[in-house]
């Protein structure tokens, strides 16, 4: 045996004790990685090829909860009138839903902070499926913006804890993918839960969506009773003091900020996209559903790439997908008038828009130390925070002497803060803890 062919040979034995003792992993420039036994430097390893099966599990989860925030829109005209109220005021439901979101995730994080996670997402599903009966049986409006305010604070719960349980189901190297996986089934609900369930609405009254996201929740909780594992003996039950020690993390607030922003420049556009689609670039009313599909899915291919590239390149994804977003947004401006290029600036800003956030909420997990789930929860409320401030400033815009394009200059100005913390999070870079 040769003296390099025996060295070989001592290398491989080394990483295979490391792996054993489970002491292998190291802090890289670039993230978590594994140290390498010849001793010359640090990289980190390439993330594994198949994700665990929970996390697709809770994909669907967060399939429902997508639909469900959104699906409504597409109803307004049916419960208002059944309801007899104006649409307006039956938009109410919309934003009951996004406060119940925004106060809801923190606020359950903490009071089932002590429960097993596997019990607090079942527990999440079947409120969740209960307030979809109150609503499908409901005749008070009243009694309907309790229900959506109900499961709102389900869905910030499932949120929350969903994100902590795939990033920790999933290697270190790929925690990232494995929440872009997560945040990809919302996306598909704008492409597949959404249009559905309008369809549904349609065809056997407004009610029928309700019903079904209630019987498909009820479904996924046995699906979370079989694949998601229980804590075991060994997990450390965090104590409220210690998750709100985490967020003493200067850099845990700079990401949460970005999660806002990005957010609530995408948002705030594509919510008054239709006005800007018919009244400007001049599509007809009856194509706009098929372009904001396409937003859906450059949304959705965005997440998961964006979820890819955040295992490799956390950093310099939070940095130029905003800033790609930006200059999406400038030129939707200055081309609205053109059909074929503002269609396709549409479904680019979908891929851009909504791709850091699985690096972000990878980020938040990492930055919040051995207290992920406040941290987690917070995430959920900066999204929906940006979105419903995102969105009203572009109210105002809409109806100001911008006009269709309004909306579309204040989220390029919102995207464009997003690069305020990625950029002072990419200085910070070398200082990065440990993936837990």
């Amino acid at each position: 045996m040769t003296h390099d062919t025996e060295q070989t040979r001592v290398r491989i034995d080394r990483r295979r004790d490391r792996r054993r003792r489970g002491d292998g992993r190291t802090i890289t420039r670039r993230g978590v990685g594994h140290a390498r036994g010849d001793g010359r430097g640090e990289a980190p390893e390439r993330p594994a090829t198949r994700l665990p099966l929970v996390v697709y599990v809770l994909a669907l989860g967060t399939f429902l909860m997508g639909t469900t925030e959104f699906v409504v829109a597409g109803l307004l005209p049916e419960i208002a009138r059944e309801l007899q109220v104006s649409v307006a005021r039956a938009g109410l439901m919309i934003t009951v839903f996004a406060v119940g979101m925004i106060v809801g995730a923190p606020l359950m994080t903490m009071l089932t902070l002590r429960l097993p996670r596997r019990l607090t997402l079942m527990l999440a599903l079947a409120v969740f499926a209960a307030g979809h009966v109150i609503v499908a049986l409901g005749s008070s409006f009243a009694l309907l913006l309790a229900a959506r305010f109900l499961t709102a604070l389900a869905t910030g719960a499932f949120w929350a804890v969903a994100n902590v349980v795939a990033a920790r189901s999933a290697a270190p190297a790929a925690r990232s993918r494995a929440l872009g996986v997560v945040g990809s089934g919302a996306m598909l609900a704008n492409v597949v839960g959404v249009p559905l369930g309008a369809l549904a609405g349609e065809l056997v009254g407004w009610r029928a969506p309700f019903w079904a996201l209630a019987a498909l929740a009820l479904g996924c909780i046995g699906l979370i009773a079989h694949h998601v594992a229980h804590d075991g003996p060994d997990r450390e039950v965090a104590s409220i003091r210690s998750e709100l020690s985490a967020l003493r993390s200067g850099r845990l607030w700079l990401v949460l900020a970005a999660c806002a922003t990005t957010t609530g420049g995408v948002l705030s556009t594509y919510s008054y996209i239709s006005p800007l689609l018919s009244d400007r670039t001049g599509v007809a009313a009856g194509l706009v559903p098929l372009v904001l599909v396409g937003f859906g899915i450059g949304a959705l291919a965005g997440t998961l790439v964006g979820g890819r590239l955040g295992d490799v390149r956390p950093h310099e994804t939070t940095i130029a997908a905003p800033a790609a977003t930006t200059v999406l947004l400038v030129a939707t401006c200055l081309l609205a008038g053109f059909a074929a290029p503002t269609v396709a600036l549409v479904a680019l800003l979908g891929f851009f828009g909504l791709g850091a956030n699985p690096v972000l909420m990878s980020l938040v997990v990492r930055f919040a130390g051995r207290a992920p789930t406040l941290a987690s929860g917070l995430t959920v409320s900066a999204f929906n925070l940006g979105t419903a401030a995102g969105s009203w400033i572009a109210g105002l815009a809409l109806a100001s002497t911008l006009g269709a394009t309004g909306p579309a200059v204040v989220g390029a100005a919102i995207a464009a803060l997003t690069l305020i913390p990625t950029t002072a999070l990419a200085l910070t870079r070398g200082r990065l803890p440990a993936a837990i």
